[in-house]
């Protein structure tokens, strides 16, 4: 069997045996092009080409430093880097320092499959990042990832929608949403918000969850979300689908369908980027024109939602010390800060972070469109001083969305209750964890 068409499970048990084999063939080699130098092997996701210099660069000002090694750097398509790197693995063709999503590297992590950081990293370096975004990377007291770069999302809204609901801003908190919805709906014709409970599609109504006080899983992986709080946002959202102040779509199209309706104007409140209006002044600059950018919906301790891209050092990897080095470097605070402005996105650096803001207050220059923009991206970026990530990238995370959501569509569509449909969420997921975590 090919190790493309093995199955995951079954790749994964190796992928934790190939990191503690003592004799398998080291990820990094030394004189890879003949010169002496050992290098080492970096992959990235959908960087390639428009980044190709910004890296480029990087990579050789490391060099210079470190004359001794070279980096190779390879860039993969995000749908593909699963099942790439799990055949690099019984290829024993790891790389030494892997940019993946959180969900993917936690569940390496659980296998043993990622190298604990923390010796590697001194305290120093482990605290010139956003405290809660560093604590994201670890599990079971272990440090398995380097923060890269982020993003937050915030309500983009029509204001021309909320004018004539009789508002002039999205609600804050979501306990104030119903009243709203039901005002834009009432008022407009159009809906207030959109949120999928698509199981394989956005985790933004998991957050919500958190949001509105429900712990997800207790220490052992159980299920902790039938408690009153759960009980409580499941039947706010069941409510607010019955009461037809939801799309209908929420329960079979995912977050895409939410832009078309934006688009469309048919929605007055979308959460997102901010290059969002990019995106929206060229597909539908009348909306673009009423839009404006404000603070995300949150629950009762104004916690927003953070998404973290990570760099990863594979337990295979003989360049261990190497990797770690070249990840500090491609994370510091001046590195970071040059790919935010070229990427649009937020650093995880503190100090970046705070050079960035200051950028960003500064008064814009340009054409009131890019002046939005730029707006926008400093909301986003001041969004990060209240911001964690809310649903924790555990090993098995999309399976209690999946679990979650599908019990949440029955009870919008009235097949069940609220309280049954957790109740038989909390059931399924049990059934997994106590198979998965014994």
């Amino acid at each position: 069997m090919s190790s493309l068409t093995m199955p995951r499970r079954r790749l994964l048990r190796l992928l934790a045996l190939a990191g503690g084999s003592a004799g398998l063939a080291a990820c990094g080699r030394p004189g890879g092009r003949g010169d002496g130098r050992s290098e080492l092997n970096l992959w990235t996701l959908d960087l390639a080409p428009r980044f190709n210099d910004y890296l480029g660069g990087v990579i050789a000002a490391w060099e210079r430093d470190n004359r001794a090694e070279r980096v190779r750097w390879t860039d993969v398509p995000w749908g593909s880097v699963e099942r790439k790197l799990l055949a690099s693995v019984f290829a024993r063709t790891a790389p030494d320092l892997a940019n993946l999503n959180p969900p993917f590297a936690a569940n390496l992590a659980s296998k043993g499959g990622l190298l604990d950081l923390a010796p590697l990293v001194s305290a120093e370096a482990a605290a010139s990042y956003l405290p809660a975004i560093w604590e994201a990377g670890g599990q079971d007291g272990a440090q398995f990832a380097i923060p890269w770069y982020l993003t937050a999302r915030i309500g983009m809204a029509n204001r021309r929608l909320l004018a004539e609901a009789g508002s002039s801003a999205p609600p804050r908190r979501w306990r104030d949403v119903p009243a709203w919805a039901e005002a834009v709906r009432r008022r407009t014709g159009r809906y207030a918000l959109f949120m999928t409970v698509v199981p394989d599609d956005s985790a933004e109504l998991l957050e919500t969850l958190v949001q509105m006080g429900v712990q997800l899983l207790d220490g052992r992986r159980r299920a902790a979300f039938n408690s009153p709080a759960g009980r409580e946002a499941f039947q706010f959202w069941s409510e607010l689908y019955r009461r037809e102040l939801l799309p209908r779509e929420v329960v079979s199209q995912g977050f895409r369908r939410a832009i078309e309706l934006y688009q469309a104007g048919d929605l007055a409140l979308v959460a997102t980027g901010p290059d969002f209006l990019r995106n929206l002044q060229t597909n539908a600059p009348g909306i673009a024109r009423d839009t404006a950018p404000f603070p995300p919906i949150t629950g009762e301790d104004d916690a927003a939602n953070v998404a973290v891209m990570n760099l990863v050092v594979p337990r295979q990897s003989a360049m261990a010390a190497e990797a770690v080095s070249f990840g500090l470097f491609l994370t510091n605070a001046a590195n970071q800060l040059a790919f935010a402005e070229e990427a649009r996105v937020l650093p995880s650096s503190r100090e970046a972070l705070r050079q960035l803001e200051a950028s960003l207050a500064r008064p814009a220059g340009g054409d009131p469109a890019s002046q939005l923009v730029e707006q926008a991206r400093l909301l986003s970026a001041r969004t990060l001083r209240r911001a964690r990530v809310l649903v924790p990238a555990i090993p098995g995370i999309k399976r209690l969305q999946a679990i979650v959501y599908t019990q949440l569509q029955r009870a919008m569509l009235g097949q069940v209750d609220s309280d049954r449909a957790l109740a038989e969420a909390e059931r399924e997921w049990n059934r997994y964890a106590e198979a998965r975590w014994p």
